[in-house]
């Protein structure tokens, strides 16, 4: 029987040519799975029950499939012979060669003079005899390997054997590594990785090295895929000048919402460290203890109850300054806190002022909240921090804004209790109860006016003793009011714009008045929290402009482009006070300081972000922090973000990446401290690469260390 481009179902042409019976051939069905047959002739022998094709044929199997010039099909054994230009893919690899020798149940054979690629990774595999053991192993006599297309690759490993698992690892014996064809070392035994999901092995090392801190530094990780549940990497860190580092990271993901990271490092610091800065100092001998560790972690019993824990803290102040330059808080840093597993909340460098932990236990209903606290704050800034106040615990219980039975009132409280903690200084206990009711009101079509009444009863004992061993205590009774009046215009512009046809200019006004006069006091602690009298307003205005963006297609997209505040506040207290006739320079200051908040994104390469504090009165900036962000749609981008705080700080931060040509990108970072002209950090990398592998060198001139990093990525291991 011959047929061009006839597609033959051997399971129909079981049941309805060679008339099998059903038993029979549902036995075939089960032991082999459906084939179908392409080509220019088509021959079956009934007595071997084998096919013979000739001629541009196509088997596929599965989610297999095989073209070769002949190909016979053994329906007994399910094995196949296929020869004269060879070409199976099986799953995403692609296997090409002279002559095939295929079984079709175990997805394994002989290729001879073949070549094979790697989708998943981008490898290629070439020898004289390749096998395939499985699904993904190969076993290749007299072997290349390499990810760079072309003929002539760049570079490649040659091996008398190798035995590869594509998404695994690779062996290699007596090997050669070469450079456009040049042989340039020799491998005896390699293992290498060919992998692209999670699996035990290690991680690309880091080399660098720095002139002062820490000379050659290297450091080689190994990941440990335990479970799909868990993780480990273990972190070997060598600083000629230091010493051994050894860290550790644990993961673990419990599903719905459960998970956590545990990290820690461990060095014994054989730098003598003789520094003083900022009103620090040290006079460290060889063999200083210092550590590290971080926990974050997250266990949910129920959409209401969780446990979280965000705990970090280091062996010393310095900690963050010797390794500025890498760490794992750096590397790990994530702004957001979204990503699991890489929620490290503040960037671990010499600008890091303080360490804040806590544990919490939190349970929520539809209008209540129970918290359980335990606090602690480590000061970066001094040695030790006996004076500054921990929490340890707070227990707070809030009843949320609600209606107050069937009146038009509302109502919320919170109840929480302290135990405020410090080695040097007042410590003690506090209780604390707050209330309050509101009366929301419409005014009009336009006006919102919420009036609102409370109570703050607070009662104190200290740790200290008084005349007969009594602990010191007291009270503490305040009545705050206030209101606040808002309201919300919006009007619609057409624009004679395709791609900008409405643009949509909200103002939101709004005006709040706050009120606060104490009872009652009675020798307040100082370890408690200030509950100062207050009597001021606050105004401020809103203005969001959004835009309608309609692309060629028609579709449209809005995007609030720009959001612009501006606030004040006004004491009425400071207006009333008396002025001291004694003082010529006392003056009423009622208007307090101006802020302003402005985020403005004109189009998607564009961001500007600035927060700023202006103290009227003096005529001075309190406060002023900008962020500006440009790219393109080729890959440039520059950062630029300037710091300032009054008496405090003054810095410059700047970040650029240039796309020079399609295969060179530059990178710059610049951070100045302004304040006491100094350059933190000035650094200058570039980077280059290509299909298959890339090259970057680093330079960084910090303030108290130069170090120099140069990497080499080969892609696919």
């Amino acid at each position: 029987m011959a047929a061009k481009y006839l597609r033959i179902q051997l399971l129909l042409i079981g049941l309805l040519l060679f008339e099998i019976g059903p038993a029979i051939a549902a036995e075939s069905t089960e032991k082999n799975p459906p084939v179908s047959i392409e080509a220019d002739v088509l021959s079956y022998d009934q007595k071997t029950d084998s096919y013979t094709a000739d001629g541009n044929v196509v088997v596929t199997f599965g989610d297999s499939k095989l073209k070769a010039d002949f190909v016979d099909v053994n329906r007994r054994t399910n094995e196949a012979v296929a020869q004269g230009h060879v070409w199976l893919q099986s799953g995403n690899d692609i296997l090409e060669g002279r002559k095939l020798f295929y079984d079709i149940n175990t997805q394994s054979g002989l290729l001879a003079e073949g070549k094979l690629f790697a989708a998943k990774n981008h490898f290629y595999l070439r020898g004289d005899i390749i096998e395939k053991q499985g699904p993904a192993t190969y076993h290749v006599e007299d072997a290349t390997a390499t990810s760079c297309d072309g003929a002539f690759p760049d570079w490649s490993f040659k091996s008398r054997d190798l035995q590869v698992t594509v998404d695994g690892y690779g062996t290699m014996k007596h090997g050669r590594f070469l450079v456009k064809g040049v042989p340039v070392f020799y491998l005896p035994y390699l293992i290498f990785p060919a992998k692209t999901t999670r699996q035990s092995g290690f991680l690309l090392p880091r080399l660098s090295y720095s002139r002062d801190q820490h000379g050659v530094d290297v450091e080689v990780p190994f990941f440990w895929a335990i479970s799909d549940s868990m993780d480990a990497t273990f972190y070997q860190r060598y600083m000629d000048k230091r010493g051994w580092m050894e860290g550790a990271e644990f993961r673990y993901w419990l599903g719905e919402g459960s998970g956590g990271t545990i990290y820690g490092d461990y060095l014994n610091d054989a730098k003598h460290a003789k520094d003083e800065l900022n009103g620090l100092t040290r006079d460290w001998p060889d063999g200083r203890k210092r550590w590290s560790f971080f926990v974050n972690n997250e266990t949910r019993w129920d959409s209401g109850l969780y446990l979280r824990a965000d705990v970090t803290r280091v062996s010393d102040s310095w900690y963050f300054r010797d390794f500025s330059g890498h760490n794992y808080y750096l590397d790990h840093f994530n702004a957001e806190g979204q990503e699991p597993f890489k929620q490290v909340s503040f960037q671990g460098n010499e600008s890091l002022g303080r360490l804040d932990s806590a544990v919490r236990l939190v349970k929520n209903w539809t209008f209540y909240n129970f918290t359980a606290l335990a606090s602690n704050t480590q000061d970066l800034l001094q040695d030790g921090d006996g004076n500054v106040l921990q929490r340890y615990p707070e227990l707070t219980l809030a009843g949320l804004r609600q209606p107050l039975g069937g009146s038009p009132l509302q109502a919320s409280f919170s109840a929480a209790y302290d135990y405020y903690y410090r080695d040097q200084g007042d410590r003690g206990n506090l209780w604390q109860i707050k209330s309050d009711v509101y009366l929301p009101l419409r005014l009009g079509k336009f006006l919102q006016l919420t009036p609102r009444a409370g109570i703050v009863s607070a009662v104190w004992q200290s740790d200290e003793t008084i005349a007969g061993g009594a602990a010191r205590r007291g009270d503490q009774e305040s009545v705050t009011a206030g209101a606040t009046l808002s309201t919300e215009v919006q009007r619609v512009y057409t624009l004679p714009s395709s791609t900008l046809p409405k643009l949509k200019h909200t103002i939101r006004p709004e005006i709040s008045y706050d009120y606060n006069t104490l009872i009652a006091e009675k020798d307040l602690p100082g370890y408690a929290p200030a509950n100062e009298e207050r009597n001021e307003l606050t105004y401020g205005i809103t203005n969001i402009l959004t835009a309608k963006w309609t692309d060629k297609s028609g579709a449209s997209t809005y995007r609030e482009f720009l959001r612009l505040k501006l606030f004040q506040s006004y004491d009425i207290r400071e207006v009333r006070r008396e002025i001291d006739p004694l003082i010529p320079t006392d003056e009423r200051h009622p208007f307090g300081i101006i802020g302003g908040e402005l985020d403005f994104t004109p189009c998607p390469y564009v961001t500007l972000s600035s927060r700023d504090r202006f103290d009227a009165e003096e005529g001075r900036w309190i406060q002023s922090n900008h962020d500006l962000t440009l790219t393109d749609g080729r890959g440039d981008k520059a950062v630029f973000g300037y710091r300032y705080t009054a008496d405090t700080l003054e810095e410059v931060n700047l970040s650029l990446r240039a796309v020079l040509t399609s295969r060179i990108e530059a990178n710059y970072a610049l951070k100045k401290n302004l304040r006491d002209e100094e350059t933190v950090e000035n650094s200058l990398g570039l980077i280059y690469h290509k299909q298959c592998w890339s090259v970057s060198v680093v330079y960084a001139d910090a303030s108290n260390d130069r170090s120099y990093s140069v990497s080499v990525s080969l892609a696919g291991l």
